[in-house]
């Protein structure tokens, strides 16, 4: 990678293990190692944000925010080397895997960290060391308590601990089975769908908390060897 990159990506910690606490900053992250797209990583500052949220970019002086309309942008603007031969019926599975991931198993991994309380034992010390000391301990509890009600409202929340682990359990069956054997998801090379795929799916994996839906993830071996291939490949350099 070139040593003066124009683009700037803010997004949250690394932890555990892995590149980011967040599964849309890993996403983002991967994309731009995969398709080779220079860059340096700053922690975010969220007035910036232009969504609100993490991750954002800053390139030409311009921001931009949401990981997936940042990856269409650096589509448009730096070419497309993993997607362009893609058949539209692939682009659709992708699509459809990457929605799986992004819209509802997303939702039991704010639940693993966020609702559980041995999951939030473990990621509240993380989350408020972000914000300076007296900070942290008035604002994350009201982060809480509103990713609590978000749950509540998007419907997770409000299933028996037996149902949201058969749903979850679901998702992840759904993203095994299109995966197969196939070294990533989509056949031998990867494509912009395998850095949503290991960027949620490990972050299952990793998070240090054996709850059940962890269990079972770690029990799809095509799953497990996936993150582990995408890891050596695009993250065991470190950062760029």
């Amino acid at each position: 990678m070139e040593d003066s990159p124009m683009l700037t990506l803010h997004q949250g910690p690394a932890a555990f293990g892995i590149g980011n606490i967040s599964p849309f900053c890993l996403k983002l992250e991967s994309y731009l190692r995969m398709a080779s797209i220079p860059y340096t990583a700053k922690a975010a500052d969220y007035g910036k944000a232009p969504k609100g949220k993490i991750p954002f970019i800053e390139e030409d002086g311009a921001f931009l925010g949401d990981s997936q309309l940042i990856i269409e942008h650096l589509k448009r603007k730096h070419g497309d080397p993993l997607d362009a031969k893609l058949s539209a019926e692939d682009i659709a599975k992708g699509h459809l895997v990457r929605r799986v991931l992004e819209d509802s198993l997303y939702w039991h991994i704010v639940h693993e960290r966020w609702v559980s309380q041995e999951g939030w034992q473990v990621y509240k010390p993380i989350f408020e060391a972000l914000f300076p000391p007296v900070v942290g301990k008035l604002v994350v509890p009201l982060i809480r308590r509103g990713l609590t009600k978000a749950l509540h409202t998007q419907g997770l929340g409000r299933h028996r601990p037996e149902e949201r682990l058969e749903m979850g359990k679901a998702d992840v069956s759904a993203v095994a089975a299109v995966l197969r054997d196939k070294p990533f998801l989509l056949g031998d090379n990867p494509t912009s769908f395998d850095a949503a795929l290991y960027a949620f799916i490990v972050s299952i994996l990793a998070f240090p908390v054996d709850s059940p839906l962890r269990k079972y993830t770690r029990e799809q071996q095509n799953l497990v060897r996936h993150c582990e291939r995408f890891q050596q490949r695009f993250f065991a350099k470190g950062q760029p």
